[in-house]
């Protein structure tokens, strides 16, 4: 009798165990379909990607990588869009301030912006911010840490890379004159910094003739900034940097309309086809490049990354590399120089 109570007792043991065993594992199911769908956006995300400028092929790699970002997101189940919209001046600060004010007073889902001053743009951050529009920085620094990711170049390693190679271009003797970009900009002022610091360590008897003149934000005002400069010591130079895409093309025409392109050496930053053409013509001697496609898409990726809830870096490097003759038809390079702007820009 008491055996016979034993075994039913044991059978009743089983089917409990086999009872708690299939609530388990319905639980376990049940909890990973909430995971996912917490995961999942349950509207679509607005993004809004704000450069400094609009007409610079830079700000287009940037649009471009965004774009194709949200292609990739949108393939794998993420409801989104991307809204491009900047100021046509790398000057305007009212104007981006504004942009970025409108935005977050639509409520878009997240701002990620290309600040063109450190300082004027910490407000509108911030506001936004506080109505719950988060935002990832790209390109430029920002004097606050009310930002989700800072995803950018090493500027200052950058800057470095161009006074090497001046050091390389000059033998380490010589007169160089450094034509800024614009008071303000967080990217240029780092590259210029970083350009001063390695001339004056590496090369100590490379003389720095001019560190003080600004390009301004277009190719016009570049140009005349640069003919200024040519005109006090065009005559004295052997070298020449300039830290961005508009103060390079700038300084360009302003050497070839004298008849100096080519007779001093020059290293520029960022790339287009008529710095391609030149470094060809023997006009330029070097380019430091960064990646504003990667910046673009890495920029909204960590955007929609965040919002997911998804752990974020603080700060994302994109890269930057030095492109000469020697290397320019490099794989690598190619790449960089030639970014598929066709393919997600149309």
């Amino acid at each position: 009798m008491d055996s016979a109570i034993q075994s039913l007792a044991k059978q009743g043991d089983t089917k409990m165990h086999k009872i708690l065993l299939l609530i388990f594992t319905l639980s376990l199911g049940a909890l990973a379909i909430s995971c996912t769908k917490a995961e999942a956006p349950t509207k679509k995300l607005t993004i809004a990607v704000i450069p400094k400028g609009t007409t610079h092929e830079f700000w287009k790699s940037i649009h471009a990588g965004s774009n194709k970002a949200a292609q990739e997101l949108a393939a794998q189940g993420t409801q989104i869009e991307v809204i491009w919209k900047g100021p046509l001046r790398e000057d305007d600060r009212e104007q981006q301030i504004q942009v970025v004010e409108g935005f977050a007073a639509q409520g878009v889902s997240g701002i990620v912006l290309a600040p063109l001053d450190n300082r004027a743009l910490v407000r509108p951050v911030s506001d936004a911010q506080r109505a719950g529009v988060p935002t990832v920085i790209i390109d430029s620094g920002l004097e606050s840490d009310e930002f989700v990711s800072f995803v950018a170049t090493d500027n200052r390693k950058g800057g470095s890379l161009a006074a090497d190679r001046m050091g390389q271009l000059l033998n380490g003797k010589g007169k160089v004159l450094l034509l800024r970009y614009a008071e303000g900009s967080a990217s240029t002022t780092e590259r210029e910094e970083g350009f001063l610091e390695t001339m004056k360590q590496k090369f100590p008897e490379i003389e720095l003739v001019s560190t003080d003149q600004y390009a301004g934000a277009t190719r016009d005002t570049a140009k005349r900034a640069s003919e200024n400069l040519l005109n006090r010591f065009g005559d004295e130079v052997q070298g020449i940097f300039t830290p961005n895409e508009s103060s390079t093309a700038g300084m360009l025409l302003a050497l070839q309309d004298i008849g100096k392109a080519g007779k001093v050496s020059f290293v520029g930053f960022d790339s287009s086809q008529t710095f391609i053409d030149a470094i060809n013509a023997n006009q330029l001697h070097g380019i430091v490049v960064q990646n504003p496609f990667n910046m673009g898409y890495l920029g909204v990726k960590t955007m929609v990354d965040s919002l997911l809830g998804r752990p974020v870096s603080k700060k994302i490097d994109t890269g930057v590399m030095l492109v000469t003759k020697e290397n320019m038809s490099t794989p690598e390079v190619q790449t960089l120089l030639h970014p598929p702007l066709d393919q997600y820009l149309k």
